[in-house]
């Protein structure tokens, strides 16, 4: 059976992405990218909006407020081409130019299911945070990971990840820091039906 790995990269305070800053937040270290390049081989689940803006880049699309790719966000960008990708659209038109891209129409929930009881390998998602929202209820999400890093994005935060959750409790499974700044926290999560004081009546 799969494994589901819902996986972030944010500010401290909860932004997946912030306007001005860059990848990474500038802010990826020697031991991060270490770690970050030994990562087992996955199957990479996102929805239409991550999918325009990662195979954007793939296609030599740079971020807005810069004139050229950084080698750490190339070489991201060029691993994750080389891996198979999931893409749940109902908007996106096929083919997908992307390479090893495949579009999925149906339920994401219930294909991911599917998917995690009939495979074997790693299932990670990759922002996409409805879809991440949507498995997580669903109670398909094995293991939920954050690398935060050192920067509070609270003027130019795009994305709040976790608006929208359930309540979730969360057993941790793992965490370490890289370069003395970079956090990692990862747990296995676990959807409440109420808060510990608000049980039914």
């Amino acid at each position: 059976m799969s494994e589901l790995l819902v996986d972030f990269i944010t500010s401290l305070d909860g932004h997946a992405s912030a306007e001005g800053w860059p990848g990474f937040w500038g802010l990826e270290g020697p031991e991060y990218l270490a770690w970050l390049g030994k990562q087992p081989e996955a199957t990479y689940l996102m929805g239409a909006n991550t999918y325009r803006l990662m195979s954007g880049f793939a296609a030599g699309e740079v971020p807005d407020g810069q004139d050229e790719f950084r080698p750490e966000e190339e070489a991201s960008v060029d691993e994750l081409t080389q891996a198979s990708k999931v893409v749940f659209s109902s908007s996106l038109e096929e083919p997908l130019t992307w390479a090893n891209s495949t579009l999925v129409r149906d339920d994401a929930v219930e294909t991911v299911r599917a998917m995690k009881s009939k495979g074997s390998g790693l299932l990670s998602t990759i922002g996409s945070l409805s879809l991440c929202r949507s498995l997580l209820r669903a109670g398909l999400v094995d293991r939920f990971r954050v690398v935060m890093f050192p920067v509070i994005t609270g003027a130019t935060g795009e994305e709040r990840i976790y608006d929208g959750y359930p309540d979730v409790a969360l057993e941790m499974i793992e965490h370490r820091t890289f370069d003395g700044r970079i956090q990692l926290v990862e747990y296995k999560p676990r959807v409440l039906e109420h808060p510990p004081l608000g049980g039914p009546a």
